[in-house]
């Protein structure tokens, strides 16, 4: 659905910033809680995607190695 894509598109946000933040943290001080929210913030991103496409459809599941 196009909520769970807006979704998917926040989670990927979200990693950016955690991995930026992860990248400061080398040069100077950063709460790791921080870290660990904007990590948890992704997770939640990507369950309320999930959520939002269960209206009746199925999801497609990722499956390691399936494509290769």
């Amino acid at each position: 659905s196009a909520a769970a894509a807006h979704l998917h598109l926040c989670r990927t946000v979200a990693r950016r910033a955690e991995r930026l933040t992860v990248d400061l943290s080398t040069v100077e001080a950063v709460n790791p809680a921080a870290v660990k929210y904007l990590n948890r913030l992704s997770d939640w991103f990507f369950v309320a995607a999930r959520i939002c496409n269960d209206d009746g459809r199925a999801d497609v599941l990722w499956v390691p190695g399936a494509s290769r």
